[in-house]
């Protein structure tokens, strides 16, 4: 019988290695990120000696935004416009504000709240409820025995708990991640793949 497969995307950990790893004028296909990413780990099952074949279930993507930056507020709409309704996904997005920030010169003894240069407040960026809201799904969804595979995209060392768990009750979790992050991460979960393997098959046409 073929594992049901869910695949958990951590959009912004993706999209942010996605673009220190390929040039710009490359852009990610996103509907065809699913299927690419579970025949990658349908390999890893093979390699395992397993005969299964996986079987895509669903893919949950996961992403904040700030509705004060205009390029973050059409992201919004991208996400629940058109990757939402793509068969197959569900897209979860969760809104983060900016947090003024203070900066403290331990030199000079002087704090900052705006840059001594063009005058602008500091920010530190939020991202609220991501990684929270991952680990609640994947956990929920496990114990409504959902699924037998999951991909998880991220490099996120907060999900080592999570997926520890999860493969002590006999869950496959296959990591994706890019190269030079979440070892500790890649190496927790029971196998993992790596982007740049198929990225360049990832990439959107041109028009």
């Amino acid at each position: 019988m073929p594992f049901r497969t869910r695949v958990f995307v951590d959009f912004w950990n993706f999209q942010l290695s996605w673009n220190d790893h390929m040039p710009q004028s490359r852009q990610c296909d996103w509907p065809r990120l699913p299927a690419l990413f579970v025949a990658q780990a349908g390999t890893a099952i093979k390699a395992a000696g397993i005969a299964e074949t996986l079987n895509l279930e669903e893919t949950r993507v996961y992403a904040s935004y700030n509705p004060a930056r205009s390029v973050e507020a059409n992201l919004k709409k991208w996400l629940s416009d058109f990757l939402d309704r793509q068969a197959g996904f569900r897209v979860f997005t969760t809104e983060r504000k900016d947090k003024r920030a203070t900066f403290y010169c331990r030199s000079c003894k002087t704090e900052f709240t705006e840059c001594p240069c063009c005058g602008e407040p500091l920010v530190r960026a939020r991202e609220k409820g991501v990684d929270a809201a991952i680990v609640t799904d994947v956990l929920s969804l496990a114990w409504e025995q959902a699924f037998d595979v999951a991909v998880l995209v991220s490099s996120d060392v907060d999900m080592i708990p999570c997926v520890e768990r999860l493969q002590e009750k006999g869950f496959k979790v296959i990591n994706a991640s890019w190269p030079g992050r979440g070892h500790d991460l890649a190496r927790t979960c029971w196998a993992s793949f790596d982007i740049t393997s198929i990225a360049n098959d990832l990439v959107r046409p041109s028009t």
